[in-house]
């Protein structure tokens, strides 16, 4: 892989890049409206609003502001296929609809996995169809950038590659391919939207915007190639670096100049560019809190299963000083046991909470049904209690909680600590676990930061490393 890097032109960097960016966004006008199929999208952004319900009034307080940016969670990546399509089209007319009384251009972004899960053809096609529906036209094509640099994930060659280890790997030959739901076999982005097409789009009707061109050519060489693009089409852009997106933008900007419109697929970093925005170091308490930490205990929330979570579990655990509470899963799953459980754990987690830093955490041990569907019925059961036991603790005032899991941080923001709209204030460590500050919210939630931790990123320590960053504060 190395080879293949070396061959590629120097990074050019554009002068005070973002700051142009963000003065024509803010010029036009522009909205950016970002549908997150996952609630982990936010790892590279600060500044901007998280709302988590799609079909609620705090879109339109998020983006008031010309030049504004807002992240919707839509969790689609846990839906059946058809409900992703509904919920795509139905929030898709709502924001040009939005757009319209704004008299405001709208940028809109479909983030979704930076190793391609997800339904891509599915939610890029709802998407143009509501454009059309509600502009009278869809748009002109489709750019294709999963790129998400922190952890290694960038695209050469027009081939993506995931960093396993040391090692840079095609995307196609990592065990993100063998997903259940989401499984694929190209690595090459032209060949992969014909996979995940069945065929019905072929691999040469699609575009690319490559590393010469972005590093030699500049922002007019890729206005040039996007003003080509028609029906519809899909564009991979190819980038490893965050100035290679910086120049897209500046170039995406120059072709909608001329009239042509573009939506967007991408992973977490693109967003980024699109909005202007610059690299922010990771934060410290005095970030966190300006006026220094209000005092109390938090509560560390863990649902995920993988094998990374369980061993950072285990290392937070022999760190010591958190107050154990196991939620049994087996339990959970039986109704004569059922009620009692939750209700005895979410009294041992209030009571805790007086006292030390909580971790509540799922029995390690993967409960499985009979099938698919009967596995995803006990699923959905422990994350209903981990949120009543949340909802319960909501009565203690932690003074912050952390969520471990994409599922969970979602389940336990909306559900459990009734979250409809917060701002992202950054990140703990670059690109990965952002930290929101809750502004729409029950009272005793708004303010008291909101960790939102992917299950299978980071390394055995960073579980430990959060909660001593938090404790380090008091």
């Amino acid at each position: 892989m190395n080879d293949v890097l070396d061959r590629l032109p120097p990074v050019r960097v554009e002068p005070d890049a973002p700051r142009r960016i963000r003065s024509e966004n803010t010029r036009l006008s522009r909205r950016i409206a970002v549908l997150d199929d996952d609630p982990t999208g936010s790892q590279t952004v600060h500044g901007i609003d998280v709302v988590t319900d799609p079909d609620g009034s705090e879109i339109g307080a998020a983006l008031e502001a010309p030049g504004s940016a807002c992240f919707i969670l839509t969790n689609t990546r846990s839906l059946p296929e058809s409900e992703a399509v509904e919920l795509n089209d139905r929030l898709g007319r709502s924001l040009h609809e939005l757009g319209k009384r704004l008299d405001a251009p709208l940028a809109m972004v479909s983030r979704s996995d930076s190793t391609l899960r997800g339904h891509v053809i599915a939610e890029v096609r709802a998407l143009d169809a509501a454009r059309r529906q509600v502009l009278g036209r869809g748009y002109d094509g489709v750019l294709l950038v999963p790129s998400y640099f922190e952890p290694g994930r960038f695209t050469a060659g027009d081939v993506h590659y995931a960093r396993v280890g040391d090692r840079d790997v095609p995307v196609g030959e990592t065990e993100f391919a063998g997903d259940a739901t989401f499984g694929y076999a190209a690595s090459n982005l032209r060949d992969f939207v014909a996979e995940k097409s069945e065929s019905s789009i072929s691999a040469a009707d699609v575009h690319s915007v490559g590393l010469e061109d972005i590093r030699l050519g500049g922002p007019s060489r890729v206005a040039e190639i996007l003003r080509g693009v028609t029906g519809g089409a899909f564009v991979v852009i190819n980038a490893t670096e965050y100035a290679d997106l910086e120049i897209v933008v500046l170039g995406l900007l120059e072709a909608e100049a001329d009239g042509r419109a573009f939506l967007h697929r991408s992973g977490p970093s693109f967003v980024r560019a699109l909005a202007g925005l610059e690299a922010q170091e990771p934060l410290t308490r005095d970030d966190i809190w300006p006026e220094g930490h209000p005092g109390g205990h938090g509560l560390v929330v863990v649902g995920s299963h993988v094998g990374l979570t369980s061993s950072q579990v285990a290392v937070a655990q022999a760190r010591g000083g958190l107050a154990e509470v196991e939620l049994d899963v087996a339990l959970v799953a039986d109704p004569a046991h059922r009620d009692e459980h939750v209700a005895e754990v979410a009294e041992r987690v209030a009571a805790a909470l007086g006292d030390a830093d909580v971790l509540l955490f799922t029995s390690r041990t993967l409960a499985r049904g009979a099938d698919a569907d009967a596995s995803l019925t006990i699923a959905r059961g422990v994350s209903t209690a981990l949120v009543e036991v949340v909802q319960a603790a909501r009565a203690a005032r932690p003074a912050w909680v952390v969520a471990k899991g994409g599922i969970t941080s979602h389940d336990v923001a909306v559900r459990g600590l009734g979250i409809r709209r917060a701002e992202v204030l950054g990140q703990l460590f670059p690109g990965m676990v952002s930290v929101l500050r809750p502004i729409a919210a029950p009272p005793e939630v708004v303010d008291m930061p909101y960790v939102v931790f992917a299950g299978n990123v980071g390394d055995e320590d960073t579980l430990a490393d959060v909660v001593d960053r938090f404790r380090e504060s008091r």
